[in-house]
Parts: structure tokens; C-alpha cells; sequence
């Protein structure tokens, strides 16, 4: 019989807003969380790559990079789950989405889109010329 590894939340209100704001803005990623990520860490499957461990209390932290739009990669930066697995327990900590800024903004307030990219409203007119420039470079 597998063993079943249980969810726990670092911070579980910052990270269901932060979850939500990913359900709103790409809904791909939410399903994959929901339909095969999820699942899969539960069963011991850990998604992902390695950025650490720590010996002293047996937890490895993985990164999960999540499906998104090639533009709002290079507008953003890449979105990404961040969790910590700790094999003794049979646990996983989730802890937070990346890039945290637009998601976090994102739950706050309505986000514009230009292009078919969400923009920032702190940093609109960064965004735009970004997305401008990848555009004008694409052609």
C-alpha cells in the first residue's frame, strides 16, 4: 500500500489568495494543479526540481513551474509552485506562488490586460514598454 502524504500551508490564507489569483489569471495552471499536480504529490509522486534539503529536519524544497504564456514569462517571469516536502511525516508544506507581485496584486484588485498580457497597476507603464519591445523583437 502507498503511502499518502497529507497537505499543510506554510501560511494557508496568503497561499489560497495567492491560488485563487492563479485560478483567475491562467486557468491552465490551475487545472493542472488541481487534476494531475495535486494528485500526484499526494501519491509521493514530487513534482519539479530540487533547489534544496536540509538535514537537519529532513525536508527537501522543490520548485514546480506551472504552464504559462511564453509573453507573461518574459513579462513576469516564470509562475511557479514552491513546496517542502518532509518524508518523515508524510507531509507537504505548500508554500507560495511565484512571481508573487502580479499574483498578489492581481487578488487585490482587477487586472487590466494589454495584449492579452495581465500589466501591473504599479508598474503599467514598465509592463506595456516590455511587452512593446518583445512584440517590435518578434516581428
Amino acid at each position: 500500500m502507498k503511502t499518502a502524504y497529507m497537505f499543510d500551508y506554510i501560511n494557508e490564507n496568503e497561499f489560497k489568495k495567492l491560488e485563487r489569483a492563479v485560478k483567475k489569471y491562467n486557468m491552465l495552471a490551475y487545472k493542472r494543479l488541481c487534476f494531475e499536480y495535486y494528485p500526484a504529490l499526494r501519491e509521493g509522486n514530487f513534482l519539479g526540481e530540487i533547489v534544496k534539503t536540509n538535514s537537519e529536519n529532513n525536508s527537501i524544497f522543490y520548485e514546480l513551474k506551472l504552464p504559462t504564456d511564453s509573453m507573461f514569462c518574459k513579462v513576469h517571469g516564470v509562475m511557479k509552485l514552491h513546496y517542502v516536502v518532509y518524508p518523515d511525516s508524510n507531509t507537504v508544506m505548500l508554500d507560495k506562488f511565484t512571481p508573487i507581485e502580479i499574483l498578489s496584486e492581481g487578488h487585490q484588485s482587477e487586472l487590466v490586460a494589454y495584449k492579452g498580457v495581465m500589466v501591473s497597476k504599479e508598474h503599467a507603464d514598465k509592463d506595456i514598454f516590455k511587452i512593446n519591445l518583445l512584440n517590435m523583437l518578434g516581428k
